[in-house]
Formats: C-alpha cells, structure tokens, sequence
C-alpha cells in the first residue's frame, strides 16, 4: 500500500515517503517482516528489480532510503528506480518495523531465511523472473548465504564491506575483545555516539556531519537496540559461505579504508567464485558504509555499471 511515513528525532523530521509499505510472514505467521517498495520510473526503460540488505546496526529504510537536506541523490533506492530500477528493501527479524518478539539473537543464518521469504513474497509480484541482491557488511553475509541457498532466485549478486574468513580484520580483531558482552545478551544497546562511531573507527572525516547526523536520527527513530547474532557470528563463526556455491555473476566492493575484512581475504574468496561474470572493486575514499560517504555517488556508479551490464552474448 501507499506510505508516508514521518517520526520525530531529536533536531530532524525523519521521513520516508513516496513508496509503498508490505508486509510478509515467516514460520507460519509467527514472524511479521516489513518490506518498502519504490517501483521504477515510469518514464525509463526497465532495468531489473533490487533487493537492498542492510547491515548489522540499523534497519533497512535508513541505509536506503535516507533523505538528507542539501545532499542530492542521498536516497540509494531513489537514484536507482530513476534509472529503470524497481527498487525494494526489508527489515530483518529483529530490526526496525519487523518482529522482535522471539528469544533469539537473530544471527547471519537467520536473516538468510528472512531474505528467502521476503524474496519469494516480491518475485510474486516482480516484473523480472529474478532477483539483483545488494548486500552490505552483515547484510553482504546475509545476501551471499541466501543466493547460496536460492540460487535460481538472484540474477545477479553485489557483496558490499564483505567478509570471509575475518583473517587480518581490525575490526573483527577489536570486536572480539567484547565477546562476552555479545553472547550474554540477545540485543545490545545502541546511541548516537554508536552511530559515529561507525564512521571514525577506520578513516575520519569520510563522511559529512549532515550525513551521519540524519543517518544516526533515522536509525535511533526505529530502533534503541541491535541483535547480537551477526556480531557473534563475524566474530567467531566465520566463514558462512563457500564462493564455490554461488554461480551467479557476482562483484566483491571494498571500501579503500574498510577495516571489516582484509584485501586479501576478499580476494582468496573472490578467485574462487566460479561465474567468470565477476568483478572486484576497490571503491576509492569509502570507509565502511558506503552509502553514506562523502563519496557515495561513485559508490553508485560502480554498483549501477553491475547491475545494468548488458546480457551476454554466446553466438
């Protein structure tokens, strides 16, 4: 159905608007998962239908759909449905409008069920037989797992501040050191001051104040709290996925100053993906959340080139 949907943070008016709301089950009803759809402009050709994963610290219309004045084209999910895109993103189990009822920490495998589901209930309706799935940070883990899974449901597969192994990780390294903190709770607390932290731990200075400032309002609007499970899975769990597994035509995006995983362990994963339609990009003066940088519009551009490639020709 049509939604605009408005909440009060302090110093913003925190707004999504101008997209339709769904809702979808999982485990006979006992789990409710909120979907946003912002369908193509009618005007462009029609280009393919996006799935957009988020990570583990914020649901899914902040990462995707953020309005911020004075920051053109800030919206992810608006940039690419005025390009031909039918665009569409989730909550997952535990995470802004969806449920959060249940007594688990909603882990990596988890959110892979939740994208089974929420991506049977879009293809239902989709204009395209298949799926383009953008993940990023535990989101790419949960994209990655779900196309292993459903492989005949993703057309083609973008992986964003992935990670395979956690070898030579300082982030995962300094994570760690709270293990206890993450697997005696179910959920931890998150603030402002968590928000920026996501954008000073590798690189300062990446990402404008306005952006992080609007960013940190939108994702404090639906949630005070994050599941653990995907921070005890990166931590101690890894790898989730075989890259042998996904035969999909697939790009591995790596921020130049991402601490979430090692060039190299992207790149042992990446020599092993068997579709010779692949790619791996190394996005110039991105930190962690790419969306959200200075330079998001190149994050953009490379994602868009994926995505929009034209099909292959064999005769």
């Amino acid at each position: 159905m049509p939604s605009d949907h408005s909440s009060g943070a302090p110093g913003f008016d925190v707004r999504w608007s101008d997209g339709e709301e769904h809702w979808t089950t999982r485990l006979n009803g006992e789990v409710d998962l909120f979907l946003w759809h912002k369908p193509a402009a009618a005007d462009v050709p029609f280009a393919g239908t996006i799935l957009f994963v988020h990570g583990s610290s914020m649901a899914s219309q902040p990462t995707f759909d953020l309005s911020v004045v004075g920051r053109p084209d800030s919206s992810a999910m608006d940039w690419f449905r005025a390009r031909g895109f039918d665009t569409w993103c989730s909550d997952n189990e535990g995470y802004g409008r969806s449920s959060k009822h249940r007594p688990v920490n909603f882990d990596i495998g988890n959110g892979a069920d939740d994208l089974a589901a929420v991506s049977e209930y879009i293809l239902k309706r989709a204009r395209s037989p298949k799926l383009m799935v953008y993940g990023i940070s535990s989101g790419a883990l949960k994209a990655a797992l779900f196309a292993q899974q459903h492989p005949r449901r993703v057309e083609r597969l973008a992986l964003d501040a992935f990670v395979w192994t956690g070898e030579g990780s300082p982030t995962l390294a300094k994570r760690r050191e709270r293990m206890a903190e993450w697997t005696g709770s179910h959920r931890r607390p998150i603030d402002q001051a968590f928000v920026h932290s996501i954008f000073n731990r590798d690189h300062p200075g990446t990402a404008e104040d306005r952006a992080v400032e609007a960013f940190a309002a939108a994702i404090l609007t639906l949630d005070s709290s994050m599941p653990t499970g995907t921070y005890v899975d990166m931590c101690s769990n890894l790898p989730l996925v075989d890259p042998f597994k996904l035969d999909m035509p697939t790009m591995v995006m790596r921020g130049e100053y991402d601490g979430i995983a090692s060039v190299e362990d992207l790149l042992q994963f990446f020599q092993r993906l068997p579709n010779a339609d692949k790619q791996f990009a190394v996005m110039a003066g991105i930190a962690h959340a790419s969306f959200q940088q200075k330079n998001y519009r190149r994050v953009y551009h490379i994602l868009h080139a994926f995505l929009g490639a034209p099909a292959q020709v064999y005769r």
